[in-house]
């Protein structure tokens, strides 16, 4: 049994807090909080122990919050500290923490690769790199978008290999997550220099890759749109659709209407904080036209990634063969039941 601390209790610590602490192969240590707020009641109340900054314990005490201890002793006890800090803040948690203490850690897809900041030396996709961080000791895990676009990817280049020319994707990304308190503007908003073109060619260097991304006021979903260029004519549509109809985390939609039929679809249904963890190919907007392949599908930006960091500590501290992993984390996650019902519902 390994020892796991979460850092951080935003929209993906608490996700996974949720998850490990249902794995019973993992001993959960708890969950880190910064600040004494409602969130600090909702890790009390699903029963995680809390660890918080030294000299802060009075404080959360004070507004009846009782806590397990500090943030370093928690660490101090953990094989594997999952960070979930704010974007940017995996950089100085690994210098002040993980490295002094000789902690293994995974840092989210907003952690910097490159650079003076960077946190890790690989970026983790479970469907082209698993593999590939057994043993390591810091690993970046992809983003939702980053995570999706290796889902598709990656199993048309094992189809069809050298003759896809290259990758055009648009990524429609979602203002704010639903948990969120701050504004949804009414603008669309880019982003001149989208890191997730970088990130994929991290784990898929052949890719010839292009990526535009925009911010839309929603927040159900991303949804990208795809555009595969070929060599020479393109597969048939039935052909495409066939790739991904057994893909694990990959759902094949016909008739929803959007991003949000989608998500309260799931809400309405059960599933655990209203994620379905995939990404879905709608398939009633697949195009084919002579040699380019146009696909869209929309993606999980709160659930995707969850699944992701369980198979990457699988593949980190147990060293579990790809097959095993998926199916622990398919046992955990209920994806091919989710799958199945999602058809159904939007067949």
């Amino acid at each position: 049994m390994i020892k796991v601390f979460i850092n951080g209790y935003g929209n993906i610590g608490r996700r996974l807090a949720t998850a490990l602490s249902s794995d019973k192969e993992i001993e959960f240590i708890g969950i880190a909080k910064y600040t004494a707020d409602d969130k600090t009641k909702e890790a009390l109340e699903n029963g995680f122990d809390i660890y918080v900054p030294n000299g802060t314990v009075k404080q959360f005490k004070d507004k009846g919050y009782d806590v397990r201890g500090i943030i370093s002793e928690a660490i101090l006890k953990s094989d594997i500290v999952v960070d979930a800090a704010r974007e940017g803040g995996g950089f100085d948690n690994k210098k002040n923490l993980y490295e002094p203490m000789n902690k293994a850690a995974i840092f989210q897809g907003g952690e910097e690769r490159h650079g003076e900041r960077s946190v890790a030396d690989m970026i983790h996709n479970s469907r082209v790199n698993y593999a590939k961080a057994a043993g390591k000791t810091y690993v970046i895990q992809g983003s939702c978008n980053v995570s999706g676009m290796g889902r598709i990817m990656q199993p048309l280049i094992e189809k069809f290999g050298d003759k896809i020319r290259r990758y055009d994707v648009t990524l429609i990304r979602r203002w704010a997550d639903l948990e969120d308190s701050k504004e949804i503007k009414d603008s669309i908003e880019w982003d001149k220099n989208p890191h997730h073109q970088d990130d994929v060619k991290d784990f898929i260097p052949t890719s010839n890759l292009y990526v535009d991304a925009y911010k839309v006021p929603s927040r159900m979903m991303h949804l990208h749109q795809m555009v595969i260029r070929f060599n020479g004519k393109a597969p048939s549509k039935d052909k495409i659709i066939e790739t991904f109809r057994t893909e694990f985390g990959v759902a094949i939609l016909n008739s929803a209407k959007g991003t949000a039929a989608i998500r309260k679809k799931a809400m309405e249904l059960g599933f655990q904080h209203g994620d379905t963890n995939m990404v879905h190919i709608h398939q009633e907007v697949l195009k084919v036209q002579d040699d380019i392949i146009k696909i869209a599908y929309s993606d999980d930006q709160t659930g995707m990634v969850i699944p992701e960091n369980h198979l990457l500590i699988q593949s980190m501290i147990f060293r579990r063969p790809r097959h095993e992993a998926i199916k622990k984390s398919d046992r955990l996650f209920q994806m091919t039941k989710k799958r199945m019902i999602l058809e159904e519902e939007f067949g």
